[in-house]
C-alpha cells in the first residue's frame, strides 16, 4: 500500500527551507585580535589592495617622518603594514578601490594595531588620500595637504601613546 503524499506538509517544509536560506548571514569575526585601546596613525605608500568581499585591506609601506621615503627593515626592504576596512562594495562606494588607490598612492589612516605585534590593524577614523606626487610636510599627514581627498566624514584619528 502506498503512503499518501501530504502536499501541505511538503509545502511547509520547502517554505521553511527557503526562509532559512533567505536570511542573510550575519556571522563576523571578533575584533579581539585588535588593541582597540591603542591607535596608531600612519602616512604610507600603497603597495597593493586586497579587495576581499568581507573586508578590503590596503597594504602599505609607512613613510619616514621626513616624508621622503618608506621605512625599511635591516635588509633594506620596505616594512609593509595592512589596514582592514569595511567590505569592498562599501569601500568602493566611498571611493576606495584597486583603481582609485593604485600602488604608489600616498594616504594617511589611523588604525587599532594587532595585539600580536604583526604590522596590521583595523581602521580607526578617517582616511585621507594625498594628491598625486604630493606627500605631506615632514611629520604631517595627508589631511593637511591642499587638495587631499577625504574618505568618509571622520577626521584623522589621534594617536595614543
Amino acid at each position: 500500500m502506498k503512503t499518501p503524499i501530504r502536499i501541505g506538509g511538503l509545502f511547509t517544509a520547502a517554505a521553511a527551507i527557503v526562509a532559512v536560506m533567505a536570511v542573510p548571514v550575519q556571522a563576523h569575526h571578533s575584533f579581539a585580535m585588535y588593541d582597540v585601546q591603542a591607535t596608531q596613525v600612519f602616512t604610507g605608500v600603497v603597495t597593493r589592495i586586497d579587495p576581499a568581499p568581507n573586508h578590503l585591506a590596503i597594504f602599505f609601506a609607512p613613510m619616514n617622518d621626513e616624508r621622503t621615503n618608506v621605512v625599511r627593515d635591516e635588509a633594506g626592504e620596505p616594512i609593509v603594514w595592512s589596514v582592514e576596512m569595511a567590505g569592498s562594495a562599501q569601500m568602493a562606494r566611498q571611493g576606495v578601490s584597486v583603481n582609485s588607490f593604485p600602488p604608489g598612492t600616498v594616504f594617511s589612516v589611523g588604525l587599532h594595531p594587532l595585539r600580536n605585534g604583526e604590522p596590521g590593524g583595523t581602521r580607526d577614523g578617517g582616511l585621507f588620500r594625498c594628491p598625486d606626487r604630493t606627500p605631506p610636510e615632514p611629520g604631517m599627514h595627508c589631511n593637511t595637504v591642499e587638495g587631499n581627498i577625504a574618505i568618509g566624514e571622520d577626521s584623522l584619528a589621534t594617536p595614543t601613546d
